[in-house]
């Protein structure tokens, strides 16, 4: 059995501001520094075969910070990219809320089908980490691996790996420093709904 890590990085400016961050690259906070320091201690007994993780500042510095005292592979994965929020980036989640409020709840019930200007749909970004999923759960059939993938992204991994409901992932966009521990059966696909 593969057990993955998914976590989620810690915190930035724009997280601690409700803003949309998608594919920007920003550092971590102070505030994130420290939530990505918890959970690498909170992890520290748990052994990890490999670290993987999307591009961007916050994904690096926490498996970094995961990596610290360990002697484990720790690899950046272009397929890991988060959602592309096109002309939201930047925005205020409230600001999309009040301006849009029908594709507000439009993306907030049935994200897959939305697509912010200039962006690209939850689909495209289910396929891509699918392909990903796939490709690591052929490498790595036993074990322990880690994922560090920002919201929503790591909404969208946890749906592929355990059939569970996308949910609101306006509330989960700003969700940072968490982690949760998810057994595959060796064999096992990430599959598309």
């Amino acid at each position: 059995m593969l057990r993955i890590i998914l976590i989620r990085p810690g915190s930035t400016e724009f997280d601690e501001q409700r803003r949309i961050k998608g594919t920007l690259d920003i550092p971590l906070s102070e505030h994130g520094q420290a939530e990505a320091t918890e959970a690498a201690r909170a992890l520290s007994d748990l052994h990890i075969d490999s670290i993987y993780y999307g591009p961007g500042c916050a994904s690096r510095q926490s498996a970094d910070l995961l990596a610290s005292g360990r002697r484990v592979k720790l690899k950046e994965l272009e397929s890991l990219t988060n959602l592309n929020h096109g002309l939201w980036h930047g925005k205020l989640i409230d600001e999309v809320r009040r301006n849009q409020p029908k594709v507000y709840r439009q993306f907030q019930e049935h994200p897959e089908s939305v697509c912010p200007p200039g962006g690209e749909t939850v689909d495209c970004v289910e396929q891509r980490a699918a392909k990903a999923l796939n490709r690591l759960l052929r490498k790595h059939r036993h074990g322990v691996i880690a994922l560090v993938v920002p919201e929503p992204l790591a909404s969208v991994v946890r749906h592929l790996l355990t059939n569970h409901d996308l949910g609101d992932l306006w509330r989960a966009e700003c969700e940072t420093g968490r982690w949760e521990l998810i057994e595959v059966e060796a064999g096992r696909t990430a599959a598309l709904a």
